[in-house]
């Protein structure tokens, strides 16, 4: 499989997508049309949810049909060249994810090598479940099922900071909920402006920072792009 898991559309400063749109140019390769997924999209529509990743997806000619606009939406899938996930409400995802019948549809697609991309929402789809993911759950999905292309779970825009006053959890406390409550799976806090590219069955880091890896019974460790990830996805 081929995968290309990024943490967030978006850093500080800098236009929708323009960090990471090189990297996705580089991971497509030769693919020239993808099929878009914009149900995480909740306060604009998906229409303008399309324009705006069309817009980014110009500057490395890549044409984006949205699954919205498909009458029958696990076919289109299923003649996909490429399959992208966008961000936004992980629940909302799923949930028409569920009813649309894309979970397996795009499990079977990727796993028979069409290349995946997801940030934010779109990378907790990837995951087992959505459990890891920062998202209210405005929505009730049938199930916390995702498309399981990876084994591990992943936090996206993970932080260690916590705000001056804060008496609340901490995102680490939180993870630590999750693992405590599910032993034997682990999850990577994955910072903003980071990404993990997966293929030919390895893992990279891609990204300015370290990623934070956590396991019931384990210290949690800072894992750079130099280290072997490779146990993640054996």
């Amino acid at each position: 499989m081929r995968l290309l898991l990024i943490s967030n559309s978006t850093n500080p400063g800098e236009p929708y997508l323009k960090y990471p749109i090189g990297h996705i140019g580089d991971f497509l390769g030769p693919v020239r049309e993808v099929l878009f997924v914009p149900y995480a999209g909740v306060t604009f529509s998906y229409d303008e949810y399309l324009r705006r990743v069309q817009e980014r997806f110009d500057e490395i000619d890549v044409t984006v049909k949205s699954i919205h606009r498909c009458d029958d939406p696990a076919r289109a899938v299923a003649g996909a060249k490429a399959v992208v996930v966008g961000g936004g409400n992980t629940f909302a995802l799923v949930k028409k994810m569920q009813e649309q019948g894309l979970i397996e549809a795009i499990r079977n697609r990727v796993r028979e090598g069409v290349p995946y991309i997801g940030w934010s929402a779109g990378s907790n789809v990837a995951c087992p479940t959505l459990c890891t993911t920062n998202d209210m759950p405005i929505v009730q999905p049938a199930s916390f099922e995702c498309t399981g292309l990876v084994p591990f779970q992943i936090n996206p825009h993970y932080l260690d900071h916590n705000p001056e006053g804060h008496a609340g959890e901490t995102r680490e406390q939180r993870i630590e909920e999750y693992i405590e409550a599910n032993p034997g799976r682990y999850v990577v806090g994955l910072r903003e402006g980071c990404m993990l590219r997966i293929e030919d069955n390895g893992i990279q880091l891609v990204g300015p920072k370290t990623m934070r890896l956590f396991r019931r019974g384990d210290k949690p460790r800072e894992l750079t792009c130099a280290d072997d990830f490779s146990f993640l996805i054996r």
